[in-house]
Order: structure tokens, then C-alpha cells, then sequence
């Protein structure tokens, strides 16, 4: 069919040669033809540079010397168990289906919605920025320790001038550099990555040769200034070669003061120490764009080089317990240098580590804000960052983190930045963790990577591990950082998102719900847990907005279902004129603020869709068990949405793809004197196929004339006291009834108590009017009326009226027909009693409280006023051909009064049991 769509035909499954292609570049920055970079070049690399940092030429005598070797090896263990939770979660994510541009936060905002994955995405974003930075002053303090002016190892060249002012320039300077590769484009900085590779692969190699390579030696360490500022005596670390008395006294731990910065070290210290210089997985992962099959690579080269780098830290560990003794190690951090067979090649390692880190933080974050920017989730702030070049290198996104980078490096000293970036990324490797928790948990058909070496176990201890780290490694920080993820996705939120990413929250709460709807058993119902599931049949919204927002309130936080019958007939059409319609009657919902479901049906007639819904409408358990029409009478409809303030202000409808406004999505209001589409003898039918249902009935008239303050969803706070007044018999059958204590009589007590809970009607006082027969002693009915109330808990005023007497002692007993005037009764005498009823309520709808002074005619304007009224609504005749003259009677009986609802209840709803 024509108007069938898929996603998947969004690709041509063959190329113009016959291979497949996608059609279009698939999320990239510049196409397919920005995809470029193999396995090893785009992921491999960059992961494993990222992963080495300088901590590999700088601290692992810190690490080893402090904690020793057993310790050391449990923390590496540690680090990178943690970190390989991570990356079985990103392996499954990756192998789930096509990965764009932006990595992590592609990730992430494609399984936990805009508002989660645009907060962690920036963050994510600003984590690699001040890594940049980060990466960059370590740099330039690493070339000043050698070649600073004011450089004291005994190996310091002191050439280069140092001060704020010079420092700045120098990481300008470098920044620059790095800025410039990035801006050229992935392929150059994937070339300059393999280069910087190459020169650290050789270092590290130059390094593990000299382990064996070199004999014993005694190093001169940096020497410190003694407590009265004089110079202590010379001091040496030894290098001893292999030495199993070495590796003995290493095996344990030693923690000591750190001679640069003076503080003692513990375990907590020293391991986030190092796994700050392990939290590069994402490397890889950040150039997704550029990957020639990004679901391939990502998982394939991450594992490759967590293995690699994993082995390279365990093999220096070794050597460096088996061959320096304690002192070497914690206090020259930088022993690689002096035990190397060729120092300048160790120098040229640390550089080439700090200069690739500081590009793959650079080029990261640049690829994460144009996956940003493209999303348009913060608006024309990110705007200049969707620039391209023709070849589809971001430049835009690329200048403006180099921008934001320059701005880092005016701090200077970033060391409790340093934290918080390390605490950055750990909320990002969470939130990938639990995205892929997420759509384990949600058991969506569609999640089914071809990666499978992962379980819900994995993913939630991967997020476990990641928060604990963060805590551990800064508490302040981490708190921030959630804080600070809040406030953007409470922004997020606020200013909306797209809707067509698809939300892993609307799968669990599926989950979740069918769940419990399984462990919903309507055989278990008890009467003392009932509650209103309401049914309400609405022809056109426009007319019926203030009655929508009534049955809102009467829901007591049971179902609440929209129902709208469309006539006409499938086997006549072309394809459902019903579906194309819930767009608009879901927005109707949002809009009305209501907390309804929707439920529409095509149907011949009203009479039948009407039936449809009583039957399916709800499931398992959550069933409509009352149905709520709008009443019939000749009043000319109004239209709600021109006086509405929730539909007259205007929506900003661009983030919905221009969808168009409300209004125009329901037809105007049936003029007066048009035909309906449902006739009176059909509109009484409905209430007696409910009422043989065993539905409850509920039917509302002149509800547009509720007072306002009474349909808002604040406290209903107001100057103007209003009465909610309760007749419980029913008034057109005052003879031989059954009283106030019927079911249907307590069930309307019920629902008018069900009101005054909801905040708007705090306010209102409740009535109860007892009709007292002519010969019945006034009093006594009260008392046992107050007895029931307070055995309901029901606060309510209780007034006596006399009602019935025009009935004859001797008059026979009439033949009954349900609950409706009997059939011996004619017309005529039957219309009276409904005008002397209606006569009576319009009475006592103007009378005060007790004591007021308000009179039987309603004399005091000032005094509280009747909201609305509950009547009880007599069961039709079982005679279809008196339908009309049953409607006619109803609508004497409420002429007049103002909102007003007629109830019958079939249903037993009070309890006065615990």
C-alpha cells in the first residue's frame, strides 16, 4: 500500500552495483562519504592513547610504590573490570543497529530520550573539553620539568622561560597545533594518531628493553629542601636489575607522602589516580561518524585495545617490583627516563601520549557537540556547531571547542578540574550502562544485538561501579555532577525534544504494566476498594471541555477513558478513518490537562459504538464500570475552545514537526437546528444497554456553567461558597420506593463525596436533602441518616423536605416498570410531578445553610449558591416506545437548576467495615 512506511525503507537495499548501501550517510557529519576509518585507525588507536594518557610513563612507579605489587594488580584488575562492564554494554548498544554520529551520546539520547541523553551528552561534551585542557598543561608542565627555566632534576636544561603568562602560551601554542589537525579533517588526525602510536609504541618498547637491557645503577633523586630550609644531603634510588629480594620488598604496601604535592596516599588515592588514566573507552566510540562500519568496529577495536593496554599495565607493574627498589619509585615518578637506554626516546613517549590525548579529547568533543547541534536540542546556542566542510568535517563544532578549550586554559592549574572530568565520565559510561539495562529490562523484540556476551547483571553492575567511583574519586564532584545533570534535563524537558527517537521508558513501563495487569484479578474486588472507571462518550470536544475536566474529578484516580464513535462502515471504505484521529484527540487530552486514555471505534451507528466500547474498552482489570454521556436537550452547543485559555493561547508546534493547531483538528459545533447524529429513542437506549451491562450511568447537563475556580487543578481557594446539593430518591417515583438507603441512592452519596475530595472542591458544602412522605414525622428519617453518614464517614448537612403529597392513602399500588413513573400513570399527571419536582429543587437550590437567612423563595443573593446538583436518575421504561416521553420527563425534572448530574447506580459501593 501507499501509505505503508518503515524505517528500513529509508535504505536502498541495493546499490547501483548491486552492493549494499545505505541511503544516505547514515547520521554521519558529510554522508557516506565522511566514513573513512578502519577498525584499527579509528577505534583501536585512539582507544589505546586515550587509555595509556601519561599515566603510563608517569605513574606507574606511584602506583606500585605506594601500594605495592599485589595491591597495584588489584586495582588494575579493578579499574578495568569496572571499565569492561562498560564496554560490554557499549558492545551490545553498537551491534543493535546503526550507529551515528556522536558516540556515547548517540547512545544514550537514542535509548533514554532528549532530556537524559542531551544533559549527559553535554556533560560528556565538557568532560573532553577540559580533558583537552588537561592533557595540554600536563604537557607543557612535562616539557618545563626538562626544559623550564626553573627546572631542578638533575637532568633539567632550563632554556625555556616559565610564569603564568608563559605557561598560557605555551598550551596556546600547542593548542593550536592540535586544533589545526582536528580542523583538517578525521583522516589527518587519524594519521597523526597512528604516528603518535608508532612513536609511543617505540618508547614503551625502548622502555621494556631497558629492563633487561640495563644493569644495576644508583639514580640521583630531586632533592628536598630540610625543615629550616636548608638543602639535605644527596639522595639515590637503585635500579637492581631483576632481584627477587626487590620484588619481595614490593609486594606489599608502603604508603607515603607524595613529594609533589606533600599529601598521604591510601588506597582510595592512589586508585583514582589510576583509573583517572584508564577512562578512555570512548575514544573509539566518539568518531562513530567516521567509522566505515561503525557496529563492527566500535565493539571489535574497544575490546582489542582494553586487552592491550590491560596486558601492557600488568607487564610494567611486573618489572618495575622485580628491578626498583621502594624509594626509586616514590620518589622519582619519572624513573622511565633515567633507567632508558635512550632518555630522549622516553621524553618523546610522554609527549607523544599527552599531544594524542589532548586531539582525541579535541576531535571527541567536536564530533559529540555537532551530534548536539544537528539535534537541535539547545536551540541556536550550539547553532554555529552544525557547519561542514564539503568533505563533512565539522570545522564549526571543531573551532568552537577549541574556543571553549582556550577559555580552560586561562585557569592554569586544573587539578581539582581534573576530578571533575574524570567524574564526567564516569556519568557518561554509566548512562550507557543503564541505557543498555534499560532495553534488556524493556525485553523489546527488537533488541537483539549480534554481541551477546552480556547480561542485566553486567549492565547493572556496571552502573553500580561507575557511581561508587565517581563518590570515591570525589564526592563533591560527583554530587555536582548529578546536580548539574538534573538542572539540564529539567531544561531539557521544559523546552521539549523530539518525539520520534523512541523512549526505552515507554517499553519498561509496558513491561511493567502487562506485569501487573496479569496480577490485577477482578475476582479479588471487594466493595471497600471500588472506585470510579469512568467511560465518557464524547460527539465533538469543543462542546464538552468543562464536562471533560468534571469526570476528571470524579475519577478518584480510577480509568478514565475518552470514548468517541465514528459513524460509518469499513466494508464501504478504503482503508480506517479512525486511526489518523488519535493524534488529535491525545492532544486534546494533553492540552485539557486530563489523565485519560482514548478509545475510538467505527461504528453504524452511536447506539452500537457505544456498546463496542462498554464491552472493550479498558483491560483485565481496569474495565469502565460507569458510562457518562453529556445530557439531550435542545440547548445550542457551545464551543469551549475560543474561551478556553489552555486552547486559546497559541503552541509553538515547530518541534513537532508543524503539526497543525488543535482547533482545526475538530470540526465546529452542530448548529442549532441541525440534525444530530444521534436521535432521543437511541440516546435512552445507550443508558439502558449500560444499565443492563451492569454499568452505571452518570448524565450531565449545563456542566459549561460550572464555576471555573471549580475545574482548575489548584486548592480552589475562593471568596464564593457554593453548595453540592445530593436529593437521593428518585423524585419521579415518590411512592412505594425503596428510601435514601437503595444502591442507587448510596451510590450517588458516593460520587458526590468522590468530588469533595478533589482540592477544587475542598470548599463546597455538601446537602443531602431526606423527601419526608406527607404522614412521615420529621426527625426520625434524620437520625437514621446521620447514623448512616457517620458510619460512611461522610460530613454532610442533612435537610428535611416534605415531598409525595398529592399521593391518595388509598390509591392501588402501580404497576412497576424499573425505577420509571408506572404505566398507569398518565402523561399529564406524570409532567406535573416532574414540574412540582423540578419546582422543589429550584427552591431549595436558594436556600441558606442552617441558621441562614436565606428563605424558601431564595432571598439572600449573597448566600452560597448550589454548584451542582446530583439527582437520581430513574431506570427507562421497559417499553421502547415511551423512551421519548422518559427523556421529556427528565428534561422538566432539571430544567432550570443549573449543573446538574443524574445518576443510577447498579453497583454496591459503600462500606462501613475496616
Amino acid at each position: 500500500m501507499a501509505s505503508e512506511s518503515s524505517p528500513l525503507l529509508a535504505y536502498r537495499l541495493l546499490g547501483e552495483e548491486g552492493a549494499a548501501l545505505p541511503a544516505n550517510g547514515a547520521g554521519g557529519p558529510g554522508g557516506a562519504s565522511a566514513r573513512k576509518l578502519s577498525t584499527f585507525l579509528g577505534v583501536v588507536v585512539p582507544t589505546v592513547l586515550s587509555m595509556f594518557s601519561i599515566v603510563v610513563f608517569l605513574r606507574i612507579g606511584f602506583v606500585v610504590g605506594h601500594a605495592g605489587l599485589l595491591q597495584a594488580l588489584a586495582m588494575l584488575l579493578v579499574a578495568y573490570f569496572i571499565l569492561a562492564l562498560t564496554v560490554l554494554s557499549v558492545c551490545a548498544i553498537a551491534t543493535n543497529g546503526a550507529v551515528q554520529g556522536g558516540g556515547a551520546y548517540f547512545m544514550i539520547s537514542r535509548t533514554l530520550g532528549p532530556e537524559v541523553g542531551g544533559s549527559i551528552g553535554l556533560m560528556f561534551y565538557l568532560a573532553n573539553v577540559c580533558g583537552c585542557a588537561v592533557s595540554l598543561l600536563g604537557l607543557v608542565e612535562s616539557v618545563l620539568d626538562v626544559f623550564g627555566a626553573d627546572a631542578t632534576g638533575p637532568s633539567g636544561l632550563q632554556v625555556l622561560p616559565q610564569g603564568y603568562g608563559w605557561n598560557l602560551l605555551y598550551g596556546s601554542l600547542l593548542l593550536g597545533l592540535v586544533g589545526g589537525v582536528c580542523t583538517l579533517g578525521a583522516d589527518l588526525y587519524a594519521r597523526a594518531s597512528f604516528l603518535t602510536f608508532l612513536l609511543v609504541s617505540g618508547s614503551l618498547t625502548s622502555v621494556l628493553i631497558s629492563f633487561v637491557a640495563v644493569g644495576p645503577r644508583n639514580i640521583p633523586l630531586t632533592p628536598r629542601p630540610g625543615r629550616n630550609g636548608s638543602s639535605l644531603p644527596p639522595r639515590f634510588g637503585h635500579f637492581t636489575g631483576f632481584n627477587s629480594s626487590t620484588l619481595k620488598d614490593n609486594l606489599g604496601a608502603g604508603y607515603a607522602e607524595d613529594y609533589t604535592t606533600g599529601a598521604m596516599m591510601n588506597f582510595a588515592s592512589v586508585f583514582a589516580v589510576l583509573f583517572n588514566g584508564c577512562t578512555g573507552i570512548m575514544a573509539g566510540a566518539n568518531m562513530s561518524g567516521e567509522l566505515k562500519d561503525p557496529s563492527r568496529a566500535i565493539p571489535l577495536g574497544t575490546i582489542v585495545a582494553v586487552a592491550y593496554t590491560l596486558f601492557v599495565y600488568v607487564l610494567l607493574f611486573f618489572l618495575s617490583s622485580c628491578t626498583c627498589d621502594r624509594t626509586l619509585l616514590q620518589e622519582d615518578y619519572g624513573f622511565f627516563r633515567a633507567i632508558s637506554l635512550w632518555p630522549p626516546l622516553v621524553l618523546i613517549g610522554i609527549y607523544a601520549t599527552a599531544l594524542s590525548a589532548s586531539m582525541s579529547s579535541l576531535i571527541g568533543a567536536s564530533r559529540i557537540l555537532h551530534a548536539l547541534a544537528r539535534d537541535d536540542l539547545f536551540g541556536v546556542i550550539l547553532a554555529p556547531a552544525k557547519v561542514v566542510s564539503q568533505g563533512g568535517n565539522p570545522w564549526g563544532a571543531v573551532l568552537y571547542s577549541w574556543g571553549l578549550v582556550q577559555l580552560v586554559l586561562l585557569a592554569g592549574k586544573l587539578n581539582t578540574i581534573a576530578a571533575v572530568v574524570t567524574v564526567f565520565y564516569l556519568v557518561a559510561y554509566a548512562a550507557v550502562d543503564l541505557s543498555c539495562l534499560s532495553l534488556e529490562w524493556a525485553s523489546a523484540p527488537n533488541f537483539r544485538p549480534t554481541f551477546s556476551l552480556f547480561s542485566w547483571h553486567t549492565c547493572l553492575l556496571g552502573v553500580a561501579s561507575c557511581l561508587l567511583m565517581m563518590f570515591l574519586i570525589s564526592p563533591g564532584a560527583a554530587g555536582g555532577s548529578l546536580l548539574l545533570m538534573g538542572l539540564l534535563a529539567a531544561l531539557l524537558t521544559a523546552r521539549g525534544g523530539p518525539s520520534s527517537w523512541g523512549y526505552v521508558s515507554q517499553a519498561l513501563l509496558f513491561h511493567q504494566v502487562r506485569k501487573y495487569l496479569l496480577r490485577l484479578d477482578v475476582r479479588k474486588d471487594h466493595v471497600k476498594f471500588w472506585r470510579p472507571q469512568l467511560l465518557l462518550l464524547v460527539g465533538n470536544p469543543r462542546g464538552a471541555l468543562p464536562l471533560l475536566r468534571l469526570a476528571n474529578q470524579l475519577k478518584k484516580g480510577g480509568l478514565y477513558v475518552l470514548g468517541h464513535v465514528t459513524l460509518g462502515d469499513l466494508d464501504s471504505l478504503p482503508s480506517d478513518p479512525v486511526q489518523p484521529q488519535y493524534g488529535a484527540w491525545l492532544s486534546l487530552v494533553d492540552r485539557a490537562q486530563v489523565k485519560a486514555f482514548v478509545d475510538l471505534t467505527l461504528s453504524p451507528s452511536v447506539r452500537q459504538g457505544a456498546q463496542h466500547l462498554l464491552r472493550i474498552s479498558g483491560l483485565g482489570g481496569m474495565k469502565p464500570n460507569t458510562l457518562v454521556l453529556g445530557f439531550y436537550d435542545d440547548a445550542p452547543p457551545q464551543d469551549h475552545f475560543l474561551t478556553d485559555p489552555a486552547f486559546s493561547e497559541p503552541v509553538d508546534n515547530t518541534r513537532e514537526g508543524g503539526s497543525p493547531a488543535l482547533s482545526t483538528l475538530f470540526p465546529p459545533p452542530r448548529a442549532p437546528g441541525s440534525p444530530r447524529a444521534l436521535s432521543p429513542q437511541d440516546y435512552v437506549a445507550t443508558v439502558a444497554d449500560a444499565l443492563k451491562m451492569n454499568k452505571n450511568v452518570v448524565l450531565a447537563r449545563a456542566s459549561g456553567a460550572l464555576p471555573p475556580e471549580r475545574l482548575s487543578r489548584g486548592s480552589g481557594g475562593t471568596s464564593q461558597l457554593h453548595h453540592v446539593d445530593v436529593w437521593p430518591l428518585n423524585l419521579l417515583r415518590p411512592r412505594g420506593g425503596p428510601g435514601y438507603v437503595d444502591v442507587c441512592g448510596l451510590f450517588l452519596l458516593q460520587m458526590a463525596t468522590i468530588l469533595g475530595m478533589v482540592p477544587a472542591w475542598h470548599s463546597a458544602r455538601l446537602r443531602i436533602f431526606l423527601c419526608l412522605g406527607p404522614r412521615e414525622a420529621p426527625g426520625a428519617a434524620e437520625g437514621r441518616l446521620r447514623v448512616l453518614l457517620s458510619q460512611l464517614r461522610i460530613r454532610a448537612e442533612v435537610q428535611e423536605v416534605v415531598w409525595g403529597e398529592g399521593a391518595e392513602a388509598g390509591e392501588p399500588e402501580a404497576e412497576e416498570e424499573g425505577d420509571f413513573v408506572n404505566s398507569r400513570q398518565g402523561d399529564a399527571e406524570a409532567e406535573a410531578l416532574a414540574r412540582s419536582a423540578n419546582a422543589l429543587l429550584r427552591a431549595q437550590q436558594g436556600r441558606g445553610t442552617g441558621g441562614g437567612p436565606g428563605g424558601p423563595e431564595g432571598g439572600n443573593a449573597e448566600g452560597p449558591t448550589t454548584a451542582l446538583t446530583f439527582l437520581y436518575l430513574p431506570r427507562p421504561p421497559a417499553d421502547p416506545a415511551r423512551y421519548p416521553r422518559y427523556l421529556a420527563l427528565l428534561e422538566t425534572l432539571s430544567r432550570d437548576l443549573g449543573p446538574t448530574l443524574l445518576v443510577h447506580g447498579v453497583t454496591p459501593v459503600t462500606c462501613t467495615d475496616l
